[in-house]
């Protein structure tokens, strides 16, 4: 175990450990209780013990297509559950609730899919271009997707097809075929705007198009987060000292608006950095995934960096107005337990997949290119 620790991407780890820390300012009270400041201290203790157990293990038997199919229908029945036993919140049946405890099996799913991709597409590399294998490794998402989709959870929902879309993308997809796919997209969508779209939906696509339409409304969250990321200016207002956040203007400053609190507190340089922190982890996922002893190895890294890449993108977009509000986390800064779980499972499997990518021998990638 000792030597698989030393394995482990400890730079990686250095970049996540401030990350970390602006979510834990930034939520800090400094004048009263820090319930979501030692609540989330717990669950960063929690999820760096399941780092460094996933570390450990050799998971080569993650590419067995009976344990994947088993992950796959747990978690589908998990979905499947949450309609009947789940927790309401903010107007989505997404949660399981134990007392004290929640649990939201979309965040786990979101693995589940990439190694579902990353084991179809690592066997199927040579052919590829056969448009057959779009459709199939699509289903795979489409069942979690709608599954999520009718919660109604839209944000996670575009994130499972953010992966599929990016893996289906870097696994050799003809271009022709990705045309025909936006098309069918568009169609989709226009159907699901016409029959199935809820009106607060409708209301947030239309606030995507021009946010401060309404913002006494729809656009009221937008509206009082962007008031906050530009009153930070280049220095920001200092830690425990956003007005915004801090007199409740700002709404959920601890979940989907951390990024916009943050920025007001530490202004343009402390976005700057933040920024240069994510895109440091991202290339250290992408370093580590291109590394990897076969396809899925390296597919599972991609779609890690994917998972991660679309969350920042949307969360942040949606703090600036640039993207609808979908309750999407910011991945190490947001509060919860349910997505930190989920991120370092994802990486703490990464660093297994690493322990091992030196011991990979030809034949072995041999078989994984002719699926034997």
């Amino acid at each position: 175990m000792n030597s698989k620790l030393f394995k482990i991407d400890w730079l990686l780890f250095l970049f996540i450990l401030p990350v970390l820390s602006a979510g834990l300012i930034t939520m800090k009270s400094f004048t009263g209780a820090d319930v979501y400041f030692t609540h989330q201290l717990v669950w960063i203790g929690i999820s760096f013990l399941v780092f460094f157990i996933f570390s450990c293990i050799d998971f080569r038997f993650l590419k067995r297509t009976d344990v994947l199919v088993a992950l796959f229908s747990i978690f589908s029945l998990l979905l499947i559950l949450v309609f009947i036993f789940g927790h309401v919140s903010n107007g989505a049946k997404s949660w399981f609730s134990f007392g004290g405890f929640s649990f939201q099996p979309s965040d786990m799913m979101k693995l589940v899919v990439i190694l579902m991709l990353s084991k179809y597409f690592s066997r199927r590399h040579v052919e590829i271009r056969n448009i057959k294998h779009l459709f199939i490794s699509g289903l795979y998402a489409l069942i979690p997707f709608l599954l999520v989709f009718f919660q109604p959870d839209f944000g996670s929902a575009m994130i499972i097809f953010f992966i599929w879309f990016g893996m289906a993308l870097v696994s050799g997809i003809s271009k022709k075929h990705l045309l025909m796919v936006v098309a069918g997209g568009a169609i989709i969508f226009a159907g699901l705007w016409l029959f199935a779209f809820h009106p607060y939906q409708k209301a947030r696509i239309h606030n995507f198009v021009n946010p401060l339409a309404d913002v006494h409304g729809t656009g009221y969250n937008v509206y009082q987060s962007t008031i906050a990321v530009g009153s930070g200016q280049i220095l920001g207002k200092g830690a425990g000292l956003g007005t915004q956040s801090r007199l409740n203007f700002l709404p959920e400053y601890q979940t989907d608006f951390i990024f916009a609190a943050f920025a007001e507190e530490w202004g343009f340089l402390g976005s700057l950095l933040l920024f240069i922190l994510l895109g440091l982890i991202l290339w250290r996922i992408l370093h580590n995934a291109l590394l990897g002893a076969t396809n899925f190895e390296m597919l599972f890294g991609i779609g890690l960096a994917i998972y991660f890449m679309s969350h920042f993108i949307i969360n942040i977009g949606m703090n600036i107005g640039l993207m609808p509000v979908t309750g999407i986390t910011l991945p190490l800064m947001s509060y919860g337990g349910s997505h930190l779980l989920t991120e370092f499972m994802g990486l703490g499997i990464l660093m297994g997949m690493r322990s091992y990518n030196t011991v990979a021998h030809r034949d072995d990638m041999r078989n994984e290119f002719l699926g034997i």
